[in-house]
């Protein structure tokens, strides 16, 4: 283990310094401060550590399981400060173990548990914080992680499940324009120049297919550049206000996608409000953080127009209906549990429903694409191989 060189204040307020052996920084932190140290720098074989930046780095996955683990220590009645020293303890990611340990620090020096994970925002969302503060408000914590881990366990199974019906779909499309851009730029021009020094009268297809093996040799670098500039340009465009309206505006109209993505937008939006309403956060500041993580900015700006209604005294099931995104028995749900006082149990219930939704649309999807890649396979390969075969039937002919 690396040896650290450590400068702080003991409990009468004295100076000290030393030397001690440990894994990492925050190892030579905890055990000074289990001396009542109070550590003003630690240098690694003297070299000053950086402090470390927080922020990314941290999967959702792994997000579920430390709230799970959170929850059960909790509801055991381990203090706060003890549960995260032994959760970021455990931790494998770094980038995690760091700002668990730097969140401990936080509470340990007086804050609330909310406030502390509220400086790392690129890990804890705002969703997961707020949840924390009307745990803590309400002296719930444990129950609140709960449905914490819950939400974020069924939000991971749901963009895994979609996630992984993609993946195949565009890893062979990927791979099979790969082959057919070798092909052209490298196969291709060793018929060609067989067909010219035999002197064959060539079809259409093979002229075609030797143009574009041509010009994509030609032009090759140009082709690269222009793909990568339209990406960059999509990209930057969906950055903008206007551009990333437009562009999921065509992505949920879109045959079979469309109401896949309308159908996760409307799931996530009934289990994240759900679990707020639940939770004991404000329904106001609920829809707020659902817009934020609703994924598509169409759906956003819906669940934002619902909000100010609602801030003029509307209910939410007829300013839903106004927006025309959420199907009318999503609205009609929201209105029954409005109006039986049941809300949090009739969104989750929706939720629940709509991720069924989600998994049938998914299996119709593959099912879809399925027969198209393996036409589309057999169009752009098959013809390739067909156009250079159908010079030589020619010339045998022309032999016999």
């Amino acid at each position: 283990m690396p040896t650290y060189s450590w400068k702080g204040k003991n409990k009468m307020g004295k100076m000290q310094e030393g030397t001690v052996a440990a894994e990492n920084k925050d190892a030579v932190i905890a055990l000074l401060r289990r001396q009542q140290i109070m550590v003003s720098a630690v240098t690694e074989k003297g070299k000053e550590l950086a402090i470390p930046k927080f922020g990314g780095g941290v999967r959702q996955k792994e997000i579920a399981i430390f709230t799970r683990q959170f929850s059960v220590m909790i509801d055991a009645g381990l203090p706060l400060v003890q549960c995260l020293e032994i959760l970021g303890s455990q931790q494998k990611n770094r980038v995690f173990q760091k700002v668990l340990f730097q969140v401990r620090q936080d509470v340990e020096s007086g804050s609330t548990l909310a406030d502390s994970l509220r400086k790392h925002p690129k890990v804890f969302s705002a969703l997961f914080c707020n949840m924390i503060a009307a745990g803590e408000s309400g002296g719930i914590l444990d129950t609140i992680l709960q449905r914490l881990a819950a939400y974020i366990e069924k939000n991971v199974k749901l963009v895994a499940a979609v996630r992984s019906a993609m993946i195949y779909p565009v890893a062979v499309i990927t791979i099979a324009i790969g082959v057919v851009v070798v092909i052209l730029w490298k196969v291709i021009p060793t018929f060609a120049v067989l067909f010219e020094g035999l002197g064959a009268t060539l079809p259409l297809p093979t002229r075609i297919t030797i143009a574009a093996s041509r010009f994509l040799g030609r032009y090759m670098p140009l082709i690269v550049l222009g793909l990568g500039a339209l990406g960059f340009f999509l990209h930057r465009y969906n950055k903008t206000y206007k551009g990333r309206r437009q562009l999921d505006t065509v992505l949920l109209k879109m045959p079979v996608l469309g109401d896949l993505l309308r159908k996760i937008a409307v799931a996530r939006f009934c289990r994240t409000l759900g679990t707020l309403i639940q939770s004991g956060v404000p329904i106001l500041e609920g829809l707020e953080i659902t817009a934020r993580t609703a994924g598509n900015s169409i759906v956003e700006d819906a669940i934002m127009a619902t909000r100010r209604s609602i801030e003029q005294g509307k209910t939410i099931a007829g300013p839903l209906e106004e927006t025309g995104v959420f199907p009318s028995m999503v609205v009609q749900m929201i209105s029954v549990g409005e109006q039986t006082g049941a809300l949090d149990a009739m969104l989750s219930k929706i939720a629940d429903f709509y991720e069924d939704e989600v998994d049938e649309a998914v299996e119709n999807l593959m099912a879809l694409l399925e027969p198209i890649m393996i036409l589309f396979l057999g169009i752009m390969i098959g013809g390739i191989v067909i156009s250079m075969y159908m010079p030589m039937f020619s010339l045998i002919g022309k032999i016999n």
